[in-house]
């Protein structure tokens, strides 16, 4: 077997059986599991870059699988873990962030939602919207494969999580705070219930965009990074006006529940340097804004189905993992109930609502509160107050 540094991935990049991904991001490993991060993790100051994560081979070839025997957790399977017994209502729209175009995302969206029984949500329909970042349906950003990559992943999990609900796309031009922000502005003027967000940068230079993501009433769900505790925290889940969603390593068990979730040892976490605490916030070892407030399956190696781009035009079945599943996950849910929305506040006044997450940690915290890194009883910076346990805290 060859050591992990030889299983870098080259500037040739990535390959979906015969169709070449341009990658040059490095395989990593959880457990006995390889991936690979789908965006650059280099990025130019005031930019983000998405968190998605593809599920290869030990050389970087991305694992593809074929109907009906597809690889990953399916709605039925994400229901059951976090108790979702609901579909939501036609009246609900959650709304996906992300940068770049995505021709075929309709059409990619359609085969998930076949693929598992989910009622078709397309244009003809009135479900399903395509807007660029100034709201038009003309004009789109160019093609780019690890953001039409994101962008998939974040539709499938919205839809397994909130099937009836009506889902809009806003596409940024680009992934600069800037184009990002005015695509959330956007998301907010369409009537979105939520906005899922996908991506992370970094907080020295968010101070100007934290406004793009204050709209009160609207449940804005933020990735929270993932590099573990080591990558600090990150914008936007690190503003007051967003729900920072970490990561959790999901799998059956005999419990009564059926399922046990510890910490995704990539899933971010850290406190603050820009932001104020804000008062729903109650832990006290961070005088700032603490990154996170709820998580959900993360993991590569417990990964989720996703129909993903493998070109402009081209698709195939592949797993997915990174907290760019947990955000639209959760997002999902906040749009399955449809109630009312003070930013991450009802998590913190239900937290018998969710399932504490108690054991694993994102990394090493020294000289900083144990929960920094580590999970525990109650809350903690990797998974926050836990998962979700039906839609009652959402």
């Amino acid at each position: 077997m060859r050591s992990m540094l030889a299983c870098a991935v080259l500037s040739a990049g990535i390959l979906f059986g015969a169709v070449s991904i341009a990658s040059a991001e490095p395989v990593e490993r959880s457990g006995n599991v390889y991936h690979v991060a789908v965006c650059a993790r280099l990025i130019p100051k005031a930019t983000a870059r998405c968190l998605a994560h593809v599920v290869t081979d030990g050389a970087g070839h991305v694992m593809a699988s074929v109907g009906p025997n597809i690889a990953g957790f399916g709605p039925s399977d994400l229901t059951s873990a976090y108790n979702i017994t609901t579909t939501g209502s036609s009246s609900t729209t959650i709304a996906i962030v992300d940068a770049y175009g995505y021709p075929n995302a309709e059409t990619d969206l359609g085969v998930y939602r076949a693929q598992f029984g989910l009622p078709a949500c397309t244009t003809a329909n009135g479900c399903f919207k395509k807007y660029n970042q100034k709201g038009k349906t003309t004009s789109y950003p160019t093609f780019n494969l690890g953001w039409a990559q994101e962008t998939a992943l974040d539709l499938d999990m919205a839809s397994a999580m909130c099937p009836s609900c009506k889902i809009i796309l806003v596409e940024a031009n680009t992934p600069s705070f800037g184009n990002l922000g005015k695509a959330e502005n956007t998301a907010a003027a369409k009537g979105a219930h939520v906005i899922s967000n996908s991506y992370s940068g970094g907080e020295s230079s968010s101070g100007p965009f934290d406004v793009d993501y204050n709209h009160p009433g609207v449940a804005i769900t933020a990735s929270s990074g993932d590099s573990g505790y080591a990558g600090g925290a990150g914008f936007p889940a690190t503003s007051p006006h967003t729900i920072a969603v970490g990561g959790t390593h999901l799998v059956t068990s005999g419990t009564t529940r059926g399922w046990t979730e510890t910490v995704w040892t990539g899933a971010g976490s850290g406190c603050s340097t820009v932001y104020a605490k804000p008062s729903w916030q109650t832990d006290t070892g961070c005088t700032m804004r603490m990154e996170t407030d709820v998580s959900a399956v993360a993991d590569p190696a417990t990964g989720v189905a996703v129909r993903a781009p493998t070109s402009a035009t081209g698709a195939t079945w592949a797993v997915f993992g990174g907290t760019s599943v947990s955000a639209p996950l959760v997002g999902g849910i906040f749009a399955n109930n449809g109630g009312a929305v003070n930013y991450a506040s009802s998590l913190y006044a239900n937290t018998g609502a969710l399932n504490d997450v108690t054991s694993g940690s994102n990394g090493t915290c020294t000289g900083k509160p144990a929960y920094y890194c580590k999970a525990q009883v109650g809350y903690d910076g990797p998974t926050g107050l836990g998962t979700p346990n039906g839609t009652t805290a959402f």
